[in-house]
């Protein structure tokens, strides 16, 4: 197939495409090369396979767009901001670039009366807000967002709203009811809307991967709002210690870029009934102190860990895919473990340039006041 992969100069994107050339598909990218993603006056990454056709331009523009759709067959759709935290404030430029870019690229679809064989759109875990807990007297839970009072106070988790019993996480199923809890969760939500609105009024065949926390090689080190992996081995290397939010508590759900690929290339040959929804995960629920543990030991480095009671407004406590309907319905399971993903990761960023922009972070959630630390508000 001729297949078009927006954001494809990303991490996933080029991952993706190194599986789909590898598997006879010839494929395309469109890309913006966002400078908080690539840096100031980027050109296209030199790890992207040479059989790629590299189209510099913007999802949001229906010019870009249509060129880059001309003799496609399939489309991966990648293309979008990430950052939970700065999508908090920064929410015009995430609606802009998430919810009309999608838009964008379905009208250019539709008008130009495009057959796809796959359209396959990245959503998030984010658009479950928090995972599904369990209360010992009250069942099922599906928890919303933990009260600023009691972050302040220091009870990080998740407490049943009926009898406020410590919940349990669980693992979370596709079916289970969404509540967004940030901008970028909002854009993402909105992103299977549009999705399942052209599949169910075009016929566009659609599969919706929901990903969990997505780690691993050429994820970008330049950019302090994707992901706490980057964070967390630019201060490593920086012989900084690690903060970490909550008591390192939290749950999440890491899952490696290797095995993300691989669910992506599956979701080529989808053949269940559109629009479809999978997790996309490792089906762990490993806290960030575990996470940062493992990425110490990979980097071979003691580590100082602190606990200052440090915490976002807006971060959830727990949540871990459920990939039954994965497995039934894509042949997916991950393979990876959190110890040889770090290690492929450390081997790959130690020959990257690293920048600590953690303080930077801190200061934009502090001057909007999504930042806080327990028992000091």
């Amino acid at each position: 197939m001729n297949i078009l992969i927006t954001g494809g100069a990303g991490f996933i994107g080029s991952h993706t495409a190194d599986q789909l050339i590898a598997k006879g598909h010839r494929v395309r990218i469109l890309d913006l090369l966002d400078p908080q993603i690539h840096g100031k006056n980027a050109d296209f990454p030199d790890y992207l396979h040479p059989d790629i056709e590299k189209i510099y331009g913007d999802v949001c523009q229906p010019e870009d767009v249509n060129k880059a759709l001309e003799d496609i067959d399939a489309v991966y759709h990648f293309a979008a901001l990430t950052g939970v935290g700065q999508s908090m404030y920064d929410i015009r430029n995430y609606v802009d670039v998430n919810v009309i870019g999608t838009a964008t690229l379905l009208e250019c679809i539709v008008k130009q009366n495009i057959k796809l064989k796959q359209f396959i759109l990245a959503s998030s875990r984010a658009v479950y807000g928090e995972g599904t807990h369990t209360c010992p007297e009250h069942g099922t839970i599906y928890p919303s967002l933990r009260l600023r009072e009691d972050l302040d106070k220091g009870m990080f988790h998740q407490l049943c709203p009926h009898c406020r019993t410590i919940l349990e996480p669980v693992a979370t199923i596709e079916e289970r009811p969404l509540d967004p809890l940030s901008v970028y969760a909002e854009t993402k939500k909105h992103q299977e809307d549009y999705c399942r609105y052209a599949a169910n009024t075009f016929g566009i065949p659609v599969t919706m991967l929901r990903y969990f926390n997505v780690y691993g090689s050429r994820q970008s080190l330049k950019n302090p709002y994707t992901g706490v992996v980057s964070i967390f081995y630019n201060r490593i290397i920086a012989n900084q210690a690690l903060s970490l939010y909550e008591q390192g508590m939290p749950g999440r759900d890491f899952v490696h870029i290797f095995d993300v690929a691989k669910a992506n290339v599956l979701a080529l040959e989808n053949n269940n009934r559109s629009p479809a929804i999978f997790n996309v995960g490792s089906g762990c629920n490993d806290t960030i102190r575990d996470v940062a543990s493992a990425l110490a030991k990979a980097c071979k480095k003691d580590v100082e860990m602190l606990d200052l009671g440090e915490f976002r407004q807006g971060d959830i406590f727990s949540c871990y895919a459920d990939l039954t309907q994965a497995k039934h319905g894509l042949n997916f399971s991950p393979s990876t473990s959190l110890e040889q993903g770090m290690e492929e990761f450390v081997q790959w960023a130690s020959d990257q340039e690293s920048f600590d922009g953690y303080e930077k972070t801190v200061d934009e959630l502090e001057k909007y006041g999504l930042f806080g630390r327990a028992g000091k508000s």
